[in-house]
């Protein structure tokens, strides 16, 4: 190990595989293992242990390990959280089944919507009322609050939300009723809504209130036991969370809030695609992110990812909002499907090919790991059409078998439609890139994008089997597979920012503003985000950006606009006026002259700076040397077996140009370039796929 150097883990827990990158200095090693569902923390043990034998390191060596995980996602869809009650002001018991009282779709009288992480039996509500302004209406009635814990304890509660009317206004009542459930239920976990989502909507604050409390005692029980067993390893250095909106933060404030890291893998993507884009110079680029159960799809404009300060988990129709259960956190923008490896493939009624959202994931996983999966999946796609060298899956560690891969296709897929394993492969390959290619036509034009317009950069372990397809599909013509793609979101990580985001609602109106108070307020945010994070900033510079959510009186929905990082001033609001009718007419094509602006709600996230990676400068391109082999592949299209060049991507350098059809393999994933594409390696060791001139 290079002396001096220091030395940063990151670990990717996904549904199917555990990803592992330990970077020393400038020197980068990487490790996929299988994910274990029942103890997650022993893969990562021991992907940490064959990762630091590779390195001829010790653990105790690690100055910073960054953790991601899906794991309060995939508790939330499988519904594996904890026994969660919900305590509501009185009338209030119904605010998740009522919502905000909308249809996903109009027109569908046997609608499916999510069912409630808190069932009706254990919803309760005590007397309080606190308005909209945060002035006691109703005392709360603490007699009522402790008449609930026989209750409670009777049906075996393990975790408590409260959720009040107005509690952002005004918190008392939660952490009165809090402080008793705690005296009176020593270990139970309660958190309020007022301290995870401290905003207007009453539906979305109390969803997302009951998601915390929902996954708290899990997430918390697995960071404890990470942490235990890391300290019997003897690892002595700073552990970091990456939350959802792509920074990272403390264990301690993850075990507080854990509903902020339900897509915090993703994020690592995210962040990942976002420093390539920037490396390379592209101003506009759509991330695509596949691994072994899900695909994600996240537009990236002038180097940063969409954002966002709401999510939907638990989608019950696939690409329609409003079909999942609302959590309010801040989050980095996606599209998100069951379109993964391990996705499953099966007719319907209907004899379609369907793929997916059910995962095989890493137990027992597809058909061809030999570990007792019966079922076809993607990768078992990928395998009969010859684009994956089952000796060399996952750097050799997995050996795969292509004999269970076409049984499955044919017993599953082949046989109802009179197809061949092989072209029942093709059918499965074709449709889950069709969805992705749906997936980021909607995500595109739901922001006013067109997706051909962009690049595309492809990572995890499954996207740069696909990237090319899918570019075919949405009409993209540049195509990018950074170095180390396999493990992209685990390398994002290690470029996050600490950072922690506070949103509070407070109504003021333009015409009424009260600048000493908001700015007593933005101060208050901004002295909390950063007691969050300086103690891991380690004394490097901790900015601050601070923002309002603005709309006109009466609308329904609002236009962040930033505000300077200083007290405000009564000259300051004729800017602010002016930046939302800027951005207003950006959205709406013109704003409404003269009419009254409000306040909502505002923020103040302290962040460092993000590691930028350099610029890269460009290579003169020069034809490969000769393959490493070739490979069989079948050609849906041609309908018959063709020979393709393989490549070793390690053997080929800066500059070196291949023609497609050719598959580049390394030990995290393969590349798989269509006819349609020429592909070289460029200065910092991408894969860049152009469209061939027509």
């Amino acid at each position: 190990m290079r002396e001096g150097a220091e030395v940063r883990l990151a670990v990717d827990i996904g549904g199917t595989f555990t990803d592992i990158v330990l970077d020393i200095g400038l020197d980068r090693k990487t490790r996929k293992v299988l994910t274990t569902p029942t103890r997650p923390e022993q893969a990562v043990l021991d992907g940490i242990r064959l990762i630091l034998t590779d390195a001829r390191a010790h653990i105790s060596d690690i100055d910073v390990f960054i953790h991601g995980t899906t794991l309060a996602t995939n508790a939330i869809i499988e519904r594996r959280g904890a026994k969660t009650a919900l305590i509501a002001t009185d009338g209030f018991r119904d605010v998740l089944d009522i919502g905000t009282e909308s249809r996903y779709d109009q027109y569908d009288l046997t609608i499916d919507k999510p069912k409630p992480l808190a069932p009706r039996s254990l919803r309760f509500t005590v007397p309080e009322r606190v308005d909209a302004h945060g002035a006691v209406r109703l005392p709360l009635d603490e007699a009522a609050v402790r008449a609930l814990v026989p209750k409670l304890r009777a049906q075996n509660v393990e975790s408590v939300a409260i959720a009040f009317l107005h509690s952002y206004a005004n918190p008392e009542h939660e952490r009165r009723a809090a402080a008793i459930l705690a005296q009176e239920m020593p270990g139970i976990s309660v958190t309020m809504s007022s301290a995870v989502c401290p905003e207007i909507r009453e539906y979305e604050r109390t969803s997302t209130a009951v998601a915390n409390a929902y996954v708290q005692p899990l997430i918390d029980g697995y960071l404890a036991r990470m942490a235990e067993a890391l300290e019997v390893e003897q690892f002595r250095g700073a552990i970091y969370l990456v939350t959802s909106g792509g920074g990272v933060t403390s264990i301690e404030t993850a075990r507080r809030f854990p509903v902020r890291l339900v897509e915090s893998g993703p994020a690592g993507g995210a962040i990942f695609a976002a420093q390539i884009a920037a490396r390379l110079g592209e101003s506009k680029v759509l991330s695509f992110d596949m691994g072994g159960t899900t695909a994600k799809i996240c537009l990236i404009e002038k180097y940063q990812p969409e954002t966002s300060r709401v999510f939907e988990v638990d989608r019950a129709a696939r690409f329609l909002k409003g079909s999942g259960l609302p959590v309010r956190i801040p989050v980095i923008e996606m599209v998100e499907i069951g379109a993964g490896g391990g996705s499953i493939a099966r007719i319907d009624a209907m004899k379609r090919v369907t793929v997916g959202p059910e995962s095989a994931s890493s137990e027992p996983g597809p058909a061809c790991y030999g570990r007792g999966g019966t079922r076809p999946a993607v990768t078992d796609a990928d395998v009969a059409l010859g684009m994956i060298d089952p000796d060399a899956f996952a750097g050799g560690t997995i050996k795969l078998d292509p004999e269970l891969s076409k049984q499955a296709l044919l017993h599953d897929v082949g046989e109802a439609l009179g197809l061949s394993a092989e072209n029942a492969a093709y059918a499965v390959h074709e449709v889950v890139c069709e969805n992705m290619a749906s997936a980021a036509r909607v995500h595109a034009v739901e922001r006013g994008a067109v997706a051909g317009q962009h690049t595309l950069i492809a990572f995890g372990g499954a996207a740069p089997l696909h990237a090319a397809r899918v570019a075919e599909k949405i009409g993209v013509s540049r195509v990018i597979v950074p170095s180390n793609a396999g493990v992209g979101s685990a390398v994002g990580f290690l470029a996050a920012p600490i950072a922690y985001e506070l949103v509070r609602s407070r109504h003021v109106r333009l015409d009424g503003f009260d600048t000493a108070a908001v700015s007593d307020l933005l101060h208050e945010m901004a002295t909390e985000a950063r007691a969050l994070v300086e103690p891991g900033a380690a004394g490097a510079p901790v900015r601050e950006r601070r923002a309002a959510f603005m709309r006109y009186v009466g609308q329904g929905h609002e236009i962040t606009v930033e505000l300077p990082n200083r007290p405000l001033t009564a000259a300051d609001l004729a800017g602010l006026r002016k930046s939302f009718e800027t951005d207003y007419a950006a959205m709406f094509e013109r704003p409404i002259p003269g009419a009254a602006i409000e306040v909502l709600s505002w923020s103040v996230l302290a962040t460092t700076e993000p590691r930028n990676p350099p610029v890269v400068d460009a290579v003169a391109r020069k034809p490969a040397g000769k393959a490493s082999g070739s490979r069989k592949f079948f050609d849906g299209r041609a309908g018959r077996l063709v020979e393709i060049p393989l490549y070793r991507r390690e053997d080929m350098a800066p500059g070196a140009t291949i023609a497609g059809p050719a598959v580049i393999a390394e030990d995290e994933t393969s590349t798989f370039v269509s006819t349609s594409f020429d592909a070289h390696i460029d200065g910092a060791g991408s894969i860049v796929m152009e469209r061939k001139a027509a």
